[in-house]
């Protein structure tokens, strides 16, 4: 087979353009000025392993504010761009593949054993947007191939306007089990983290629990962050496309044909006849990601430095919230939920999502 294009090429070219002084200086400027800002937001420090701080009633990681600001600033995506958006361990990594194989799949022999995802993980193919800002320079991203897909865990509202110029994937999860990976990601940073690993304090559940039951979590509140997504498919159904975690698992063949008509990259009567649909998502099953991620550097290119891979796959199981949670905590976060979501046609109960 002849030689293909590189469809997941070092993300570090956005940063090698030339630069003179002047740019240097204004970035430096542009970053000091958000890191003033920073300085002067709320901040919870309790939501271990890292700070949270308030930016437009949403609460970030302290070290992505100024990222956030300088996305809403200088982001600016081409219409033929994707992004893929996710409350954090809501399936970012198992979208980030499905996505990236699908839009590239004929850049790829049809038995796909030459795609990168065989030799590279779904962040390295797919990077956090967030991470593009945060190197204290504004990056040109229009060096990067068209289409090009980002992740990013944005709430909407956070999003610069010029975003809609750009297609959005939204992937949402149960709100239980969305709370019990992300405390087991949480608990596997602070095990691997420099800074944790002199303290004996294990992770606090229960503290956790408490907090993103009040709102306060990473991106959160949670409730906000998917009915930011939900409002706008309503409104914009040809730009936002809006999935449910459960449902997806339920039937990721169709839910794949969805997203392919949606990235204007569609499977064809002879794909759909020789099992391209269902090749790629034995390719990106949860089961073969995880097995081909431990043998894999942990380390994208744009990131300094990240928990083990395990705690990126852990189990993607629906309902194993029940082996974490009581039954009051289950009820708890049931009763906010319905309260949150009450009028606006999204459930997460198994009648799913009212049409």
């Amino acid at each position: 087979m002849a030689s293909q294009p590189d469809c997941a090429p070092p993300f570090s070219q956005c940063f090698l353009s030339a630069r003179t002084q002047q740019d240097i200086e204004r970035d430096e400027q542009i970053y000091n000025s958000y890191e003033k800002l920073t300085s002067q937001l709320p901040i919870r420090r309790d939501w271990s392993p890292f700070d949270l701080q308030l930016f437009q009633s949403f609460w970030i990681p302290t070290k992505f504010v100024p990222p956030c600001m300088a996305i809403q600033a200088h982001f600016n995506p081409r219409p033929s761009d994707i992004l893929l958006v996710t409350s954090p361990k809501s399936g970012t990594t198992w979208l980030s593949a499905l996505s990236f194989a699908t839009l590239h799949r004929h850049s790829f022999s049809l038995s796909l054993s030459d795609n990168p995802l065989l030799t590279r993980t779904p962040r390295q193919c797919v990077p956090l947007l967030e991470n593009f800002f945060f190197h204290r320079t504004i990056p040109n991203l229009n060096v990067l191939p068209s289409p090009t897909i980002f992740a990013t865990h944005l709430p909407f509202s956070l999003l610069p306007e010029s975003a809609l110029r750009c297609r959005i994937v939204y992937l949402c999860r149960d709100p239980k089990d969305t709370f019990v990976s992300l405390c087991h990601f949480l608990e596997s940073w602070m095990i691997s983290s420099t800074e944790h690993k002199s303290t004996t304090q294990g992770f606090d559940l229960s503290k956790a629990f408490q907090m993103f039951s009040q709102g306060t979590s990473t991106f959160g509140p949670f409730w906000d962050h998917v009915l930011g997504y939900w409002k706008e498919s309503l409104r914009s159904p040809e730009m936002v496309l809006f999935f449910r975690y459960e449902e997806m698992m339920e039937d990721p063949v169709n839910h794949l044909r969805r997203l392919g008509q949606f990235m204007g990259c569609p499977f064809s009567m002879e794909e759909e006849r020789d099992g391209v649909v269902e090749d790629i998502v034995k390719l990106c099953s949860f089961d073969n990601l995880r097995e081909l991620e431990v043998n894999k550097d942990n380390k994208g290119s744009l990131e300094e430095k990240r928990p083990p891979a395990s705690s990126f796959f852990r189990k993607g199981k629906v309902g194993d919230w029940v082996n974490y949670l009581s039954m009051e905590m289950a009820e708890k976060l049931d009763a906010i939920t319905n309260e949150k979501l009450h009028g606006s046609g999204l459930s997460f109960e198994s009648s799913s999502v009212v049409p």
